[in-house]
């Protein structure tokens, strides 16, 4: 599943049956509509209080001074609360709901039947994440919790404090593993431990957590300040520092020398990892697909992506060789960044023609903005090349793109456009930062949803952006089937790790095969398939999905679909499940093509 963060305000549009769900009494069915309206509010400040670094990325201030609770008595609690909340809301009969409190309730409980599905994979026992482990999230946190106050300071400082257990619960969550037989594959221990040596090399005063001593704070008080460095600093050097040491060394001496080969990388390889794998993938994709079923669906896109990328080979390279379209796209410098400098400015050159085209195919727009920003070194050598974060929903922050500026020499110039157009406008930004504003739906709607929705959104806008004739030049649409072919290869490589026994060196010489990416990156994305069982396959499969109902609902209703229509009923919503998607895009086709 994927954490959403919430915006700002209410967006100018929304379904009117969404809002009817608003006021309970609406409903001719008013108690079960009064009953589910407070148990999806319940829910979710359940969820806030569970999971209180995501409520400081909403901008819900309430629990600064504490972190996620990774014991196993704590994992226990969230997993008694979510079976509570599922338990009610079986008791609440569809029939008794209007349409809009049907999605409610589905989108409700699958959601949550996805979040006790990955908490009974027990992925804390085992899973080492060279990505997303505490050793990067810990260190981002700053980026998204700014103090403005002395109160927020001091929760700051009780927050940086807890991270030196949380580190160690971590340890004592691996030592399970370890003893269970319960191992990460060599390749993510060996990269996490090489990144937190990094880390511990320098000194305090360079560390992602003491940026926030850099704001002047002219409204406290000079005790304030003094008290307020001494406590941060204080927290790092003998919390975090001598924690994060402990937790590099039991990588070190306790998993490395056990760790999982290469040869074995997959899930599968862990006991009642294949099961576990399955339950992923409905928990991603909200589809019932074998892994098998998959990979064949991936082998075929990837064919048909090579067939378009030999045709556009033809007319960008003068050659159909895709062998030597690939080895020029991977070798040509002149195809490639110079500094850092350049990558942060064709991101934002193409977020403004982003911004600028939007209005004339989406009928709701967002009110946040979105922002470029370079990654922070302690992420970048080892993240893949972008990511997307929510805006904060006190509007304290906006949504921003991170772009790995790292290496730039590495990052291809022809794949910029397609990397922003995903992770901005009309990508995640725009669908994300709609969700976050809606009225007349629940909290948890606007701030969580289905992977294979976001994502798939994210892949569909990639080729909606040349139908908006946003890239530059044919140059730039070799990005275009790049990144579709980079994530149809994910379906094959993703279950070729995980449910078929391939090697990591098999994952990476495939994808060097079938996509243009370069190879530090096709190493870092094999690295996070592995990591991540199941993520990867969300995108396809949900562009996928989008497409064929765009293509469904333009032959049925001919002359009068209407692009910006469409891309309203699909975002109007939420990140709902692909088969609720189904249902409201079969809805608009009955009606005639009208919101």
């Amino acid at each position: 599943m994927y954490l959403l963060i919430a915006g700002l305000g209410a967006a100018d549009g929304g379904s009117a049956a969404a809002q009817s769900a608003a006021t309970p009494g609406a409903s001719s069915a008013g108690s079960a509509s009064a009953r589910l309206a407070k148990l999806c509010e319940s829910y979710w400040q359940g969820a806030l209080e569970a999971n209180p670094v995501s409520a400081t990325s909403l901008g819900d201030r309430r629990y600064d001074d504490r972190l996620d609770d990774n014991t196993p008595a704590g994992i226990e609690k969230n997993r008694v609360r979510l079976e509570a909340v599922l338990a009610e809301a079986r008791t609440i009969s569809p029939s008794e709901l209007n349409a809009a409190d049907q999605i409610t309730l589905s989108e409700l409980t699958g959601y949550i039947d996805g979040l006790l599905a990955e908490i009974g994979c027990h992925f804390e026992d085992w899973n080492v994440d060279p990505l997303a482990g505490p050793h990067i999230e810990l260190f981002n946190i700053e980026s998204y919790q700014p103090v403005r106050s002395f109160a927020e300071g001091q929760a700051m400082v009780k927050r940086w404090r807890a991270m030196g257990p949380y580190l160690d619960q971590t340890v004592e969550n691996w030592k399970r593993g370890v003893h269970a037989g319960k191992l990460a594959p060599v390749s993510a221990v060996t990269k996490v431990i090489g990144n937190v040596k990094e880390t511990l090399a320098e000194p305090d005063s360079d560390w992602a957590l003491l940026l926030p001593l850099q704001t002047p704070h002219p409204d406290w008080t000079d005790a304030q300040r003094a008290e307020f460095r001494a406590g941060l600093s204080a927290a790092v050097h003998e919390s975090v520092r001598p924690a994060l040491a402990r937790y590099e060394k039991f990588l070190e001496t306790q998993i490395l020398p056990k760790a999982r080969s290469q040869d074995k990388p997959g899930i599968m390889h862990v006991a009642g990892g294949l099961d576990a794998y399955r339950q992923m993938i409905k928990v991603h994709t909200s589809l019932d697909l074998s892994p098998d079923e998959i990979h064949e669906i991936g082998l075929a896109e990837v064919a048909r992506i090579n067939a378009e990328m030999e045709a556009l080979g033809q007319k960008v390279f003068g050659t159909r060789d895709r062998a030597e379209i690939l080895k020029k796209l991977r070798t040509d410098k002149s195809l490639y960044f110079q500094t850092s400098d350049q990558v942060e400015a064709k991101a934002e050159s193409a977020l403004a023609k982003a911004k600028a085209a939007i209005p004339q195919w989406f009928g709701i727009l967002p009110k946040a903005d979105c922002v470029v920003t370079p990654m922070l070194e302690h992420e970048a050598k080892v993240s893949t090349i972008a990511y997307y974060r929510q805006p904060a929903v006190d509007g304290s922050r906006p949504g921003t793109y991170y772009i790995n500026t790292w290496a730039p020499e590495t990052r291809p110039r022809y794949e910029a456009e397609a990397l922003a157009y995903h992770e901005s406008i009309p990508g995640h930004h725009l669908q994300i930062a709609i969700a976050q504003e809606l009225t007349g739906i629940p909290e948890f709607r606007r701030h969580t949803g289905v992977t294979a929705f976001v994502e798939g959104w994210g892949l569909y806008t990639e080729r909606l952006a040349d139908e908006m004739g946003l890239y530059s030049s044919d140059l730039d649409r070799i990005g275009i089937l790049s990144f579709d072919g980079w994530r149809a290869c994910r379906l094959v490589v993703d279950t070729g790790i995980h449910a078929q026994g391939w090697t990591r060196q098999q994952a990476i010489d495939y994808m060097l095969a079938n996509t243009a990416l370069a190879e530090n990156n096709i190493v870092n994305e094999v690295d996070r398939y592995i990591a991540w069982p199941g993520q990867a396959l969300a995108y396809k499969l949900g562009q996928r999905e989008i497409l064929r109902l765009r293509d469904e609902a333009k032959k049925a209703l001919g002359a009068k679909f209407d692009i910006k229509t469409f891309h309203d009923v699909v975002l109007r919503n939420g990140a709902v499940s692909l088969a609720s998607l189904r249902h409201e895009v079969d809805a608009y086709i009955a009606r005639g093509g009208t919101l």
